[in-house]
């Protein structure tokens, strides 16, 4: 789909044209709730034990890993979204995990949005993934690969969704122009602890973009997250550590889509990557079975992906993906060091899928995974099913 299409949506939904813009956002009657359920299930075999898995120099989410090995059912979906008068929209996601014979149920979005206010302006409040990156504000049934590259595992714990309110405006130009902020509430990872009275973190970023003829469209942005931490807890192999402090994301993304005729339906490529840079300083409190050491912690760490997708025919898609990190850690404390470095973790991931429709989707992906010192050989297939209405996924 062409770039100004979608950058003519967007500015239409944001105008207080809103008659042509609620039959947009939500199809059908534009009061009657869009329900979808998403399930996602994997069978996945690795050559070395995923209990062991981590990447030196990083302190992970103390939910991060390796999905389940075996036969798994992964998280499923259940979304609804509607117009809720002529001035707002509504959307509600929620998980449904089972770790063993425990069942969760957990929300992953629940916010509403503003359809009329003028000068391309919107306002979102409530939960959601916030707009930093390329990668982070689409779910991740919707992904190329059936994992995050390691650079939002590690910085971002695969995605960063927190409770806050967003301000953005889409200028009324040729050239797609999205200007934006976030006050998050500071609970998510990387931030923690809902510092300063539950506003502990906060986003800016600018995205722009447009068409190169018939058959190409490209979009390029920078975002920057600040968050603060408070007592931000990891596990390591010897123990746990609680980050305090400060940190500070920056993200530049780009992406290229082409389509034969301007047409994805036949064939397409995109061409897709992202850089971010992390500095955190503050205090890291170590807890062993020894002893609990606190000491200073200034890190300057960075990562980037690259991948390519290619449609080369119909129904039928190929894929290719590269990660690397490296880290610099100046850790001031007697005894284990969870963010000692051993080496830089990098990965190769290779995928092919098919979709029988827009609703189904089976895919095989292998990853050579140098995460730690012995690679990892990865192997995973995939199933995506979609029941119900779903709206279109953003460019």
């Amino acid at each position: 789909m062409r770039f100004q299409r979608r950058a003519a949506l967007a500015a239409s939904i944001l105008t207080a044209c809103c008659a042509t813009a609620h039959a947009q956002q939500v199809t059908g009657n534009a009061f009657n709730p869009a329900i979808s359920l998403i399930l996602n299930g994997h069978y996945a075999s690795y050559s070395r034990n995923p209990a062991d898995w981590a990447l030196s120099g990083f302190m992970l989410d103390r939910d991060a890993g390796l999905p389940t090995e075996g036969l798994s059912l992964d998280e499923t979906e259940l979304a609804i979204s509607a117009n809720i008068d002529d001035k707002y929209y509504g959307f509600v996601a929620a998980s449904i995990d089972q770790t063993g014979n425990d069942t969760s149920l957990n929300l992953e979005e629940g916010y509403i949005e503003t359809l009329a206010l003028p000068k391309g302006l919107k306002i979102k409040a409530g939960r959601f993934l916030s707009d930093v990156g390329y990668l982070n504000p689409i779910h991740s049934h919707a992904w190329d690969f059936d994992d995050a590259p390691l650079a939002y595992t590690a910085m971002l714990n695969g995605a960063y969704k927190d409770t806050g309110v967003q301000l953005k405006w889409v200028a009324p130009t040729k050239l797609f122009v999205e200007l934006g902020t976030e006050l998050m509430r500071g609970d998510a990872f990387p931030a923690a602890g809902a510092a300063h009275g539950g506003v502990g973190a906060s986003t800016l970023f600018v995205h722009v973009g447009g068409d190169v003829g018939d058959t190409s469209s490209w979009r390029a942005g920078v975002s920057r997250l600040s968050a603060d931490a408070n007592e931000r807890s990891s596990v390591f192999t010897l123990g746990t550590a609680a980050f305090t402090g400060n940190s500070d994301l920056t993200i530049a993304d780009f992406i290229w889509k082409w389509a034969k005729n301007g047409n994805s339906r036949d064939r397409y490529y995109t061409v897709q990557a992202e850089y971010l840079h992390r500095k955190e300083s503050g205090t890291l409190d170590v807890t062993t079975t020894a002893a609990t050491n606190l000491g200073l912690y200034n890190g300057t760490q960075s990562g980037y992906y690259v991948q390519g997708v290619y449609q080369f025919r119909p129904r039928w898609r190929a894929g290719i993906r590269y990660d690397q990190l490296e880290a610099s850690n100046d850790v001031a404390i007697v005894g284990p060091n969870p963010l000692s470095v051993t080496h830089d973790p990098s990965r190769v991931s290779v995928m092919s899928d098919f979709s029988n429709s827009e609703f189904s989707r089976l895919r095989l992906q292998f990853n050579r995974d140098h995460s730690s010192l012995q690679i990892d050989n990865q192997i995973v297939f995939q199933y995506l099913m979609s029941l119900g209405a779903h709206g279109a996924h953003r460019f």
